[in-house]
C-alpha cells in the first residue's frame, strides 16, 4: 500500500523553478532516500509534503487521501512527522518539555480538565512525561532530560528532534538530514537507530542525507534530483553506478569509494 503518492510536484518561487515534475511513491515500511546537490530542491519536496509550501502544481496523497490545501498542523495530525535541515527545537525550554510538547495533542483531556488540574489531567500528564521519557532513552537522553535543549550539542540536538518528531506518533517520518553535525561515528550509530526506529515502530521512513555512506547503509530505494528534476531512481548499487548520478553528484572519487566499501 502506497502511504505517499506525489504526481507531477512542480513548485516556483517567482520566475525560479525549484521543482519539475516529480513523480515518487513511498509503500509502507519502506526505507527510502532522497539525494542530489545542494539546491536540488529536496527540501523543498519535503516542504511541499508538509504544506510548509503550497505546491505550484501536482498533487500529494498520503494514505489515498489528498493533503494539498492542508495547514502544517492538519498534516502532522493525519500522521506525517518531520525533522528540518536547520534544527527547530525549543532551545530556551527542557529537552524533556520539547518531547512532551509534541506529544500534548494525545493528551486526552479537556481544556477544563486543565484549568480544573482534576484527576484525569493529572493522570494523562503522568503518562505523557512517561511517554516522552521512553522516546528519550530511546537515544540516550534521559540523563539530560532537564537541560535546557540550546545547551545541547548540535548531535544531541538532532536526536531531540527526531525524538519529537516520533511523539506525534507518525505514520511516515520525514527526516531531513539527519546526520547533520555528527561526527563519523555518531553518523554510523544513526544508521542502526534509524532502522530500529522503522522496526520498532513499524513507521515508513523518507530520508535526505548528504552522507553517502549513511544513504547507502540504510535506504532501500534512492531517487537522485538535480535542479528540480529526477535524473536517477533505483537500488543503492544501481545508483552509485549510475553515470549521471556521478557525473552530477557523486564524482568519481566518491563513486569508486563506495564501490569498495
Amino acid at each position: 500500500m502506497s502511504v505517499l503518492k506525489i504526481k507531477k510536484l512542480t513548485k516556483y518561487f517567482g520566475g525560479l523553478r525549484a521543482v519539475h515534475d516529480f513523480d515518487f511513491s513511498i509503500d509502507e515500511g519502506e526505507l527510502v532516500g532522497l539525494i542530489g546537490p545542494n539546491g536540488a530542491g529536496k527540501t523543498t519536496i519535503f516542504n511541499m509534503v508538509s504544506e510548509i509550501y503550497p505546491p505550484t502544481a501536482g498533487e500529494i496523497e498520503f494514505m489515498g487521501q489528498s493533503i494539498v490545501g492542508l495547514k502544517p498542523h492538519q498534516v502532522a495530525q493525519l500522521g506525517i512527522g518531520r525533522t528540518f535541515q536547520k534544527i527547530r527545537v525549543f532551545k530556551g525550554m527542557s529537552v524533556l518539555d520539547n518531547v512532551r510538547l509534541a506529544y500534548h495533542p494525545h493528551a486526552g483531556y479537556s481544556i477544563k480538565d486543565a484549568v480544573l488540574h482534576n484527576a484525569l489531567f493529572s493522570k494523562r500528564e503522568k503518562e505523557l512525561t512517561e511517554r516522552a521519557q521512553e522516546f528519550l532513552s530511546i537515544f540516550g537522553l534521559e540523563d539530560k532530560q532537564d537541560e535546557l535543549c540550546g545547551s545541547l550539542p548540535y548531535g544531541d540536538q538532532h536526536r531531540v528532534e527526531i525524538a519529537r518528531a516520533l511523539a506525534t506518533e507518525p505514520k511516515l517520518l520525514m527526516l531531513d538530514e539527519p546526520t547533520s553535525g555528527m561526527n563519523p561515528r555518531e553518523a554510523l550509530e544513526m544508521v542502526d537507530l534509524i532502522k530500529f526506529l522503522r522496526d520498532k515502530f513499524k513507521l515508513t521512513i523518507f530520508l535526505i542525507e548528504h552522507r553517502m555512506r549513511v544513504v547507502m547503509g540504510v535506504c532501500e530505494r534512492i531517487t537522485v534530483i538535480d535542479f528540480g528534476e529526477i535524473i536517477a531512481r533505483g537500488e543503492p548499487a544501481e545508483i552509485r553506478n549510475d553515470p549521471k548520478v556521478i557525473e552530477a553528484y557523486l564524482g568519481e572519487r566518491m563513486a569508486k569509494e563506495l564501490a569498495a566499501a
